[in-house]
């Protein structure tokens, strides 16, 4: 018997170390990635054509602004001589190429690549270009979770000129992810003529890119507070659950004099939010508003506490065993997460309507969006009994949210309502049944 219980606690511990949000693991997207293609369209002596791909590969995470930057380190002395599609932040030193008509778009060694904005002129253009490196999550659009650029590779001047090298140590410049080498894999097909006709890349490589929430950020991004119709008490946001920092919170009415200062559009600003307990720049709220007989009605808001930002394309994604039967979303788009495809339907991703609430506004009065679902209550679990009304887990655009914790859940009042009366009784016999195989086993 104790290796049986040596045993279970040996798979617990192993399940929460993969679920940590530390890891690049996440169970709730187990195929989530960022993949960074090369194909190799053309290869001659001292001149290459590549098409490099990105790929975001991940249900509800995307790269919102200021965009991916793509870095690399070359294996020998390349150079870019032109680009489409994209360009780099730095020429850097061809003095080397001083005699030639033309010097290159890049002499650097290591060369950060930024993709072009839109509106650029159309003959620096490719296909799956020029969204100023914002890739959306697969669920939210399944069209612009790609981007692309052209490039033409050469080498110095007393560099020997042979067959095209992978270069390696890639990163997006995205906070939290972390990217491996370059692996060969089959070369890709193009499609032209409408279908008719398939050419093929000479050579392909490919690039993995994973997430990890404390690399982007050791303090959480957003937290959770809780109420319901059936208890007077609001159950709010733990405190400092994103820190308790106050040096650089706004108290209301106030505007400190760095918020009026011009900022580069191209870096990431770091969050100065309102000052509250929490001290987060997203607070969600989840409110059981309305019990019928059949149905039960749910409140959801997110507000941005941030002065410096507004989240384009925000998403949400809330665990809940009773998603499986939700009858209406109000204002909000809706999709059922099914990772593994086996029946399992408790998670799901909610994101803003195109030009309606697709943007989250930086803090104030309208700095919120909000929502209410009717699902329909499964008598067969159904209770609102020890929090069951409540999420296990929401995420923010793909950062988990700091909940407060299950012994502070809204309760139902000693006179419990009849609707969860059916469910009570089936957990005390499932409570029942196992404490009596726990006996047998003991015996």
């Amino acid at each position: 018997m104790g290796a049986i219980l040596n045993a279970l606690f040996a798979v617990t511990i192993i399940f929460f170390t993969i679920s940590s949000p530390t890891h690049g693991y996440d169970p709730l997207d187990p195929f989530g990635k960022i993949i960074i293609k090369w194909d190799l369209l053309q290869s001659l002596p001292g001149h290459h054509t590549v098409q490099v791909t990105i790929e975001n590969k991940q249900e509800y995470r995307h790269v919102e602004k200021p965009g991916w930057k793509l870095s690399w380190h070359w294996e020998n002395k390349e150079v870019i001589w032109g680009m489409t599609g994209a360009e780099t932040t730095e020429q850097g030193n061809c003095s080397a190429f001083a005699a030639s008509d033309n010097l290159p778009h890049c002499c650097l060694r290591r060369p950060t690549i930024v993709d072009l904005l839109p509106g650029a002129p159309y003959n620096m253009q490719v296909s799956n270009c020029c969204r100023g490196g914002v890739l959306t999550s697969m669920s939210q659009d399944s069209i612009n979770h790609v981007s692309a650029f052209h490039m033409t590779i050469g080498s110095f001047p007393d560099e020997d000129t042979g067959e095209f090298i992978m270069p390696y140590d890639f990163d997006i410049g995205v906070p939290g992810y972390t990217c491996d080498n370059a692996t060969s894999v089959t070369p890709t097909k193009f499609s032209t003529n409408k279908g008719r006709h398939k050419t093929q890349a000479l050579a392909t490589w490919e690039a993995v890119c994973v997430y990890s929430q404390f690399r982007s950020s050791q303090s959480p991004k957003c937290c959770v507070s809780l109420s319901a119709f059936y208890n007077q008490t609001i159950v709010p946001c733990p405190v400092c659950s994103c820190g308790c920092s106050s040096s650089h919170c706004v108290k209301p009415g106030e505007t400190p004099p760095y918020l009026e200062q011009k900022h580069d559009p191209d870096e990431e600003v770091s969050p100065v939010v309102q000052c509250t307990k929490h001290m987060c720049p997203i607070h969600i709220h989840w409110h059981v508003k309305v019990n019928y007989r059949e149905y039960w009605r749910v409140k959801i808001t997110a507000t941005n506490y941030n002065t410096m930002k507004n989240y384009s394309d925000w998403n949400l994604v809330v665990l809940h065993p009773n998603l499986k039967s939700v009858q209406q979303v109000f204002s909000f788009n809706y999709k059922s997460l099914t990772p593994y495809h086996d029946g399992i339907n408790d998670t799901g991703i909610f994101w803003g309507v195109k030009f309606y609430n697709d943007v989250l506004l930086q803090a104030g009065e309208i700095g919120n969006v909000q929502t209410e679902l009717l699902l329909k209550k499964d008598m067969g679990n159904f209770t609102f009994r020890e929090g069951w009304a409540f999420p296990r887990r929401i995420l923010f655009n793909g950062d988990e949210c700091v909940m407060p914790s299950p012994d502070d859940y809204p309760r139902l009042p000693s006179s419990a309502s009849s609707s969860s009366s059916f469910s009570s009784s089936v957990v005390s016999f499932d409570t029942i049944l196992f404490c009596f195989l726990l006996l047998l086993l003991l015996a």
